[in-house]
């Protein structure tokens, strides 16, 4: 069986020579302010650009360097057994809605596919929800009566082209997938050559409100504005308490190379561990793409177990050949799984939030850049209340509220009190480990050279205490799901702030 590659990098970012943008070093004015640059993000800024807006996009890294370039890539309104579940929790009309704000997405990015010309892989594929499991048939078979109350084109089938032994599946006709990145290169294109501006490399880090909104970066620097909308995955301004009324997820993807040929479709399995197949082209070849192995930010196995349960995946399926990439990506579920999308809160009408969209990101960030878009130009958009984030349904909403939180309380206890026994020095080359420093807890990693990186494990979110991420090279909160390098700066959100580094250990 071929190794795991060692790289990090994703299929989507080899493929494409990725423009590169200033850093903010001036203040400036401009009538939006968008913060994030994944889809939602460009989205929202191509829209309002091609209408004539000034708008200016702050990327706290690379663009498209987050979680939309480690996406797979599907643009599908099938997003896991959840139909059935909506009706009873939302209401059959709500239900109806998000499918068909999840079909409008869909239509949206195929035109503009078509508009521009865009070469991005683009075409059409039936989803498929499959189970294994005599224990998941009941739920597929209401996810499929779901379907037919709702006028979902679909079927319901007992076998599925993939060699699974399915017991059953739910069809989802016609959806697609694409390259996520060649095609917002052209949205991104779009929005320069229409006067828009784009930073990278330009955290923000508040916004103070007064006849104007004004975002401040982290290097102090402004940006005077009207409106400001944040894709930021969890807010870096948060006036609505978010980080509590989400979690973070983290999946992981290996590339693939099969003798066989791969029949075709997008399939998802309905039992756990979950199970994604589905394929791209690489170079005039399938890439096939083995995705799953959910699990909460810093809470699991070791991670690269992981990676090796997806290669026994994939080498029972098909006669693997070569594995030239693996990656992971991080999401967040809001309480009742539907996005917030809308006013961050009643009390501020010119802030706009867009959060939350589980692992279905090119659908559910289209649906944003659609819906705030409309809020910005003042037209109405008919799913506005759908996404609103100051929504609250008392089922499922306080079941998961004191659920996750009780499991954060959970968390930062047994962190607190767990005793490392390893020191530094016990690490071998290319190792990370919790260890213990002058008699307190914190978090070791050297290099393959020898070189020790030491930090304070203690997250600068709430206090929880991080766990080492062997997979990503990472610190990860099993809180809120914050995330630091090596040298403890801020890789994923809510967390503004760095980790302490401890420099006078004696190397």
């Amino acid at each position: 069986m071929p190794s795991l590659p060692s790289s990090l990098e994703p299929y989507w970012r080899t493929s494409v020579e990725l423009p590169s943008f200033p850093k903010l070093e001036e203040d400036i004015r401009t009538d939006v302010a968008i913060i994030g640059g994944g889809i939602s993000g460009i989205t929202t800024a191509y829209l309002l650009a091609k209408k004539g807006v000034r708008v200016a996009l702050l990327e706290a890294d690379r663009l498209l360097n987050g979680t939309t370039g480690h996406t797979t890539a599907k643009i599908t309104a099938q997003h896991d057994i959840i139909y059935d579940e909506f009706i009873q929790h939302l209401g059959q009309e709500k239900a109806k809605l998000y499918y068909e704000a999840c079909m409008d997405a869909l239509r949206f990015i195929r035109n503009t596919v078509e508009q521009h010309d865009i070469d991005c892989d683009f075409m059409e594929q039936d989803a498929y929800i499959y189970t294994t499991s005599s224990d998941s048939l009941t739920k597929l078979i209401n996810e499929w009566k779901a379907y037919e109350k709702l006028g979902i084109e679909g079927a319901f089938v007992e076998t599925i082209p993939l060699p699974i032994p399915a017991k059953a599946a739910v069809v989802m006709k016609n959806q697609a997938q694409f390259h996520p990145l060649k095609y917002l290169m052209k949205l991104v294109d779009t929005v320069v050559q229409a006067g828009g501006k784009i930073y990278e490399y330009t955290p923000a880090a508040d916004i103070e409100q007064g006849q104007a909104l004004t975002v401040v970066t982290r290097d102090k620097k402004r940006v005077t504005c009207e409106h400001v909308v944040i894709c930021s995955h969890f807010p870096f301004y948060d006036g609505g308490f978010y980080f509590s009324r989400m979690y973070a997820e983290r999946s992981y993807v290996l590339g693939v190379k099969i003798a066989e040929t791969y029949p075709g479709g997008m399939y998802l399995s309905a039992d756990t561990p979950k199970r994604s197949v589905r394929y791209t082209t690489m170079n005039g070849e399938n890439l096939i793409l083995i995705g799953g192995e959910n699990h909460k930010t810093g809470q699991g196995v070791p991670t690269m177990r992981h990676y090796e349960s997806l290669q026994s995946f994939a080498s029972e399926l098909f006669t693997v050949t070569d594995i030239p990439y693996r990656w992971s990506a991080q999401d967040l579920t809001t309480l009742d799984k539907v996005p917030y999308i809308g006013n961050m809160t009643a009390d501020t009408p010119n802030i706009y939030v867009a959060t939350g969209y589980r692992k279905w990101g090119m659908t559910n960030g289209t649906v944003a850049g659609l819906l705030i878009s409309d809020l910005i130009l003042g037209r109405d958009n008919r799913y506005r209340d759908l996404y609103t984030p100051s929504r609250f349904y008392a089922d499922p909403s306080v079941k998961h509220f004191l659920t996750q939180n009780i499991d954060v309380a959970k968390h930062l206890v047994e962190g607190k009190i767990e005793v490392a026994v390893r020191k530094p020095e016990d690490l071998a080359n290319g190792e990370g480990a919790v260890v213990t420093v002058n008699g307190k807890r914190a978090g070791a990693y050297k290099d393959e050279s020898g070189t020790l990186f030491i930090v304070d494990t203690t997250c600068t979110h709430m206090g929880c205490e991080l766990e080492w991420n062997s997979g990503d090279r990472t610190w990860d909160c099993p809180c809120h799901g914050s995330r630091f390098s090596i040298h403890g700066d801020v890789v994923e959100g809510p967390a503004q702030r760095p980790l302490n580094k401890i420099e006078d250990y004696p190397s």
